[in-house]
């Protein structure tokens, strides 16, 4: 396959950012807070593992978020004020190149888009729209997030398999993102594990986990960064989707853990879940099936989440609808008397 133009990947600077509320910051306050996740690893642990499939799921909040919001791919929440929204343009829409046939290595065209960050309040009003790259980049997918107390991670890939793919780190405070590795395979969700430096990202369908330390030679992009490790995940339970870095819990002796949300298509229905993976081997520790669908009738898990315990109780975060975007805001009650 001939390209007309050589392929433009990532920038190192925010293109363009749209600042809706001029005057309110980013982040408010003179400090970042820490991420509700990681500082709450072994409280969210131990609450996951007393779900069920007849846990009762208690709707307790929901927030129209304004305006377009493209495809929503991952979230995170900085303070109790503040969402930032992954979320991928489409301009042009990739197109298989049918009969099976693989060219490059994958099975469709490039399509076109933008990769945007936006920022909104927890009213759900809009504060600031980045768009992270430029016109004609082959690299416009922005994947899951991860929110590490300093920066948020983040992929900007292509919108096809096993192609490639741009690790950033982005200032929350400015949304300025720096390009920090390279590699040749999509990703989408990511991690970084803040107690050994490791940035592991997942690549289509969440089937393969890269891993690489930020403390080894890393190449400029876009020459790539081969990775330390690669994993197969042995689970094809759900596509994780947005996985949040929790830490190394007392109740998994230490073992590096991410939650993650995702759907799998079954036929022709979307199953919804959650669980909780280990960082080296893929394996899920514990994991739940979700059936809760948002008004527009789309799986509720599908694409962003986070996570949090408030009042003691087992909270999550979801945004699983394109363009019209509602944030919806479930708590684990308890159990259905019924297990099955």
């Amino acid at each position: 396959m001939t390209h007309p133009r050589p392929l433009k990947f990532f920038r190192t600077i925010a293109l363009n950012i749209t600042v809706l509320q001029p005057g309110v910051p980013f982040v408010p306050g003179r400090t970042l807070p820490l991420p509700f996740a990681a500082s709450e690893c072994d409280k969210i642990v131990e609450l996951f593992q007393d779900l069920g499939r007849s846990t009762v799921w208690n709707l307790v909040d929901t927030v129209k978020f304004e305006g377009d919001t493209y495809e929503p791919e991952g979230m995170v929440r900085i303070g109790s004020d503040r969402y930032f929204i992954s979320a991928g343009e489409y301009t042009t829409a990739t197109v298989s190149y049918g009969n099976g046939t693989i060219i490059n290595g994958t099975d469709r065209t490039a399509g076109a888009g933008f990769a945007h960050l936006i920022v909104f309040d927890s009213a759900g009003n809009r504060i600031a729209d980045a768009t992270l790259t430029e016109i004609g980049a082959i690299e416009y997918h922005n994947g899951g997030l991860d929110y590490d107390g300093e920066y948020i991670w983040a992929t900007i890939a292509q919108y096809r398999p096993n192609t490639t793919a741009t690790v950033v780190r982005i200032d929350p405070r400015t949304l300025e993102p720096t390009p920090i590795l390279h590699t040749n395979d999509h990703e989408g969700g990511i991690v970084h594990n803040t107690q050994t430096d490791n940035i592991v990202t997942l690549n289509w369908g969440s089937r393969n986990a890269s891993t690489w330390n930020l403390h080894q030679k890393l190449e400029t992009p876009p020459t790539d960064t081969p990775a330390l490790q690669v994993t197969r995940n042995p689970s094809y339970y759900v596509d994780y989707q947005d996985c949040k870095f929790l830490g190394h819990p007392r109740a998994f002796a230490g073992r590096g853990v991410m939650l993650c949300s995702g759907v799998a298509t079954i036929g022709t229905y979307n199953l919804g879940g959650i669980a909780l993976v280990d960082l080296e081997t893929m394996l899920p520790l514990a994991e739940v099936p979700i059936i809760m669908r948002s008004e527009l009738g789309v799986s509720i898990t599908e694409n962003p989440v986070d996570v949090a315990v408030v009042d003691g109780k087992l909270r999550l975060y979801w945004m699983p609808d394109q363009h019209n975007s509602t944030l919806y805001v479930y708590e684990a009650v308890a159990d259905s008397p019924f297990e099955y």
